[in-house]
């Protein structure tokens, strides 16, 4: 089992003006993760810490795969990633992170890197991710007409069934108030405006 230590970084430790620091990523890191949806993979992660005024700015360069499922077959398959992603770190009196900025405790400088590298991971997979042309195990198949509009023979317009009502004799449709006269089940539910007669 990968441990996740080795990616929280003393940014109040850091000496020298920029720090590069270089992770490869293989099952065990995914394994590790609590809740992560990625099991297998192998990336190289290179992540570059820039001190400036009052921030640190990392620069996170990701490049690898992971395996997912296919869209269209369901088996697994390699998914290549190469990332490019930016992040700026402040200190302060409590956590927030707010789109590209994360603000750490001042007192602690310490940053777990490995939530951000598994999130810019997971952005750099395409919404759909399929097998190149052939090399599902079992490519989807295309219906026929016949077969579709079989399946849509149920799709059509029922027209409501129409009752009497035995106050005023009009039709209305069943288990509702009677339009014409405001009768439902023999009481009156609603009372009509005379005037507009």
């Amino acid at each position: 089992m990968c441990s996740l230590e080795t990616y929280k970084i003393d940014l109040k430790g850091l000496t020298t003006d920029e720090t590069v620091l270089d992770f490869d990523l293989n099952d065990d890191f995914f394994q590790s993760l609590d809740g992560s949806q990625l099991e297998h993979g192998s990336l190289h992660v290179s992540v570059s810490i820039r001190k400036m005024t009052g921030f640190f700015e990392l620069h996170f360069l990701t490049k690898g795969f992971v395996t997912v499922s296919c869209d269209r077959c369901l088996d697994d398959m390699e998914q290549p990633i190469e990332a490019d992603n930016v992040l700026t770190v402040k200190l302060g009196d409590t956590y927030s992170d707010d789109d590209d900025t994360v603000t750490i405790d001042e007192n602690e400088g310490i940053l777990d890197l490995s939530w951000f590298i598994y999130e810019f991971i997971m952005l750099a997979i395409p919404i759909k991710h399929v097998h190149a042309p052939g090399k599902c195990t079992h490519p989807k198949r295309r219906q026929s007409n016949t077969r579709t509009a079989k399946r849509r023979t149920h799709d059509k317009a029922v027209a409501p069934t129409l009752a009497v009502c035995p106050n005023c004799g009009a039709y209305h449709i069943y288990h509702t108030v009677c339009p014409t006269c405001g009768y439902y089940r023999g009481k009156i539910a609603i009372v009509m405006d005379e005037t507009a007669e």
